[in-house]
């Protein structure tokens, strides 16, 4: 049984891409509030990108907000995309052990997602559940690309900030290789410091496009002794006038910055 972080590292290499595309489904950006729009929106999305990606990472808040309708479109989601590429479930999920459970079997078994994005501030049982199967992985939030994020994750406990401390226990917890990080785009000076300190795990970086992050500075920083995928929702989803030739187009165009970035 192959371990999450190797299956991701054999897709990233087959595929020669480190493009995820964030499925951020939102009414206001695609100027309808019809369901059928937004449903219809997310095959084309899916279906302009797939000879470029290596992975979709579906937001369920723009599911979620749907109620039952929106989790029936979800499951059509994750069936839509298939088994080619990584699909990872950006759920942020962080509770107690018995619940963490709860929602490990629900991403994992019933959704059939690959990994899972983690919020880790309830500590490392409330992340167990998900890393059982070393064939799922977790992405646990570090350092997030949010204006906010450092009012919490930079506090320093004797000198340490809590996003390091959150790397340390992503690495303590690393037993079935099936771990990685989330590092905003944002903050490329701690993207470098944390790929420092946790070589070889993969990193999920958003935050380029839309919310200014530098693509060069990421796929250069993340993919330095270890992998990144580089996560674009908006810039992607809903460029230009929406048709699957600007979809299309954009999505190659960002390839295309990352192979370039690779081999300066």
């Amino acid at each position: 049984m192959n371990s999450f972080n190797s299956i991701l590292k054999s897709r990233v290499q087959e595929r020669n891409s480190w493009l995820c595309v964030g499925l951020d489904m939102s009414p206001e950006s695609l100027g309808s509030d019809k369901f059928d729009d937004l449903k219809s929106h997310t095959f084309r999305v899916i279906d302009s990108t797939k000879d470029y990606a290596v992975a979709y990472k579906p937001n369920f808040a723009f599911f979620e907000r749907w109620g039952a309708r929106g989790f029936s479109w979800l499951e059509e989601t994750v069936e839509y995309i298939g088994d080619n590429h990584i699909k990872i479930a950006d759920a942020k999920r962080g509770d107690i052990g018995n619940t963490a459970k709860q929602y490990a079997y629900s991403i994992f078994e019933h959704f059939g997602f690959d990994c899972v994005t983690i919020n880790p501030y309830m500590g490392s049982d409330s992340v167990d559940s998900f890393l059982e199967n070393k064939e799922k992985g977790v992405f646990l939030l570090a350092k997030t690309s949010n204006p906010s994020a450092a009012t919490l994750q930079n506090i320093k406990e004797n000198g340490i900030p809590i996003y390091e401390r959150v790397v340390q226990m992503a690495k303590d917890l690393n037993h079935n290789n099936n771990i990685g990080l989330v590092v905003g785009a944002t903050a490329p000076k701690d993207l470098k410091n944390i790929r420092s300190i946790a070589p070889g795990m993969p990193i999920l970086i958003p935050g380029v496009g839309a919310q200014g992050g530098d693509l060069n500075i990421c796929m250069k920083i993340g993919n330095n002794n270890g992998i990144s995928l580089i996560n674009i929702s908006r810039s992607i989803s809903f460029t230009g006038d929406m048709s699957p030739k600007s979809i299309k187009d954009a999505s190659s165009n960002f390839l295309a910055q990352m192979h370039e970035a690779m081999n300066k």
